[in-house]
């Protein structure tokens, strides 16, 4: 009911009455970090110069560089309007896969979903792609009892604190099984973790706590299966995974069996060809957690350029009081 009523006054354009419902009978969740900007370098305008931060721009874990910011000004006779001109990786910050991001092999493509060329970019996402309920799968204690045994500290030695697949400080196949009954069309399975706190807090990306040298919680490749499995069973697609880590994967899945990439991100490999799109580095799952279920709407803000694989997504979750 909170989904249509959102998507009906959006459609009507009733920005006013529909404000005024919201606050009264609503709560909103930003799910998302602020991307941080650096001024152009010096003799490449594409480049960002990190001596330069715009306020208190600090490096992000990222397979891109880092964002640049400058800025032009266009006069008039009362003052002048700052325009900034941004240069952004398409999977940077908070951020949506789309599900043609990913380009299976023959291997790895089910005969069943479509290829990569016949999924949905960027531009192609409709509104019923980017909204639905939040499903919350949140393992936020086990994670922290882990962290634990290191002072509240990911360590990069699963010997300290371990995040591997088998290790059951990840989400599992039973953590997916415990939800199966709230699993519908178009519903967003939201994992909190408690890993969004470490984003700021390293600039060497295989090394700070955040990546952690690929030691961080997710999806076990069971927890895919099983969230599959749900799916075939119940006639029913999700709209995707939102996770508060750099995939929706453990950090020994993303790395892969051999550390380069082999049998790597099994998620992305098998989940988006069937249409899923995934939110990474989302942040504030918590208060996702303690709304209550089913509860909460989620609304990805994605942007809508054309051939895009992905964006950089302001993400929004409005929970009845």
């Amino acid at each position: 009911m909170l989904k249509k009523t959102i998507a009906l006054a959006a459609l009507a354009g009733a920005m006013t009455l529909g404000a005024a419902a919201l606050h009264a009978d609503t709560f909103t969740i930003d799910l998302t970090h602020p991307i941080p900007t650096f001024k152009p370098m010096e003799g490449d305008a594409m480049k960002p110069d990190l001596n330069q931060p715009w306020l208190d721009s600090k490096p992000i874990p990222s397979f891109g560089q880092q964002t640049v910011l400058s800025y032009a000004q266009f006069p008039t006779n009362s003052g002048y309007f700052d325009l900034g001109l941004l240069v952004l990786s398409e999977h940077h910050g908070t951020h949506m896969d789309a599900p043609a991001h990913y380009v299976n092999n023959a291997e790895t493509q089910d005969p069943a979903n479509p290829t990569a060329d016949k999924r949905k970019l960027l531009h192609m996402l409709g509104g019923d792609d980017l909204i639905g309920r939040a499903v919350v799968i949140d393992i936020s204690g086990r994670v922290q009892a882990e962290l634990d045994k290191n002072g509240g500290r990911p360590s990069p030695d699963p010997s300290v604190t371990n995040f591997s697949n088998d290790s059951g400080n990840v989400v599992t196949a039973d953590d997916v099984a415990a939800v199966a009954d709230r699993l519908d069309n178009g519903v967003w399975l939201v994992l909190n973790q408690g890993w969004s706190r470490f984003f700021f807090q390293g600039a060497d990306f295989a090394k700070d706590p955040y990546i952690n040298d690929w030691n961080f919680p997710g999806m076990t490749p069971a927890a895919i299966d099983k969230l599959i499995e749900i799916e075939d069973a119940k006639g029913i697609r999700i709209n995707g995974i939102i996770s508060d880590v750099i995939g929706v994967e453990t950090g020994e899945n993303c790395i892969g069996e051999d550390r380069k990439w082999k049998n790597s991100w099994y998620g992305h490999v098998n989940g988006l060809q069937r249409g899923w799109k995934f939110v990474e580095n989302a942040t504030n799952q918590n208060q996702l957690a303690m709304a209550g279920p089913d509860r909460c709407t989620v609304i990805v803000g994605a942007p809508k350029f054309t051939r895009g694989t992905g964006g950089p997504s302001r993400v929004l979750a409005i929970c009845e009081r």
